[in-house]
């Protein structure tokens, strides 16, 4: 089984088990976060801010 990893906090998951993630791209790289960090930066992300500014 493939697993993914949170790009934010570095959490790991089974990919069965990451349909609560989120994902975005980045200056062109995919990028995606677990259920908790995506919680945590909800309006950063409807606001489009890169990470980097989280």
């Amino acid at each position: 089984m493939a697993l993914s990893t949170c790009d934010f906090c570095g959490r790991q998951a089974e990919e069965e088990t990451t349909l609560t993630w989120s994902t975005s791209v980045e200056r062109g790289r995919r990028q995606r976060y677990c259920d908790t960090c995506s919680r945590e930066h909800l309006r950063a992300m409807e606001g489009k801010l890169d990470t980097e500014h989280w």
